[in-house]
């Protein structure tokens, strides 16, 4: 079957083309999904995980025992990460979801108390973080559990802004080893 090639579909396929070459990868917070018109994407950021970093301590605890384990963000100089609570519905806030490990219960994240800034792109001060965060993760370990390391996946969401967009968020990856003792 040989198929013929429409001259009405090609304004649309133009339409399509120069369309999407020109998407921005990313969220634009605080500006209604509009990227402000002096906004320019420094070279080679392309989503969130390019300018934050993740890493988690180990920690030892005994049977029947509970701990706080520590998840440090890394953040970039001249970029934030919403808080959490973010200031708005509309804004990704920063999220810190344990997987599971035998005998290892984790709690609900505590989160840092954020900082207030003012931005051109939003009417009223915002709840970030910026630089070296640390987000306590409470652990408790059974009773009957057996004594060795376990590794305790966690995955951060995030998303980081710069002083005029955001970008697109990601899902940062960290390892909590718990020594049961």
């Amino acid at each position: 079957m040989k198929r013929s090639f429409r001259r009405e579909s090609l304004p649309f396929s133009l339409f399509l083309v120069l369309a999407l070459a020109g998407c921005h990868h990313g969220i634009h917070s605080g500006t209604g999904g509009r990227s402000p018109a002096s906004s320019t994407t420094p070279a080679g950021i392309s989503s969130s995980a390019d300018v934050v970093g993740v890493r988690a301590a180990d920690v030892s605890i005994p049977a029947g025992g509970n701990a706080d384990a520590t998840v440090t963000l890394s953040i970039s100089p001249g970029y934030h990460v919403n808080a959490n609570p973010a200031t708005f519905s509309y804004l990704i806030p920063t999220a810190v979801g344990p997987g599971q490990a035998e005998g290892v219960i984790a709690g609900k994240p505590i989160y840092p108390v954020a900082q207030k800034k003012k931005f051109q792109f939003a009417d009223e001060p915002l709840a970030v973080y910026e630089g070296e965060v640390q987000i306590r993760l409470p652990l408790r370990v059974e009773v009957k559990a057996g004594k060795g390391a376990r590794s305790l996946l966690a995955d951060v969401r995030v998303q980081a802004c710069d002083s005029e967009k955001c970008y697109a968020p990601d899902t940062l990856k960290t390892m909590i080893v718990v020594d049961v003792k």
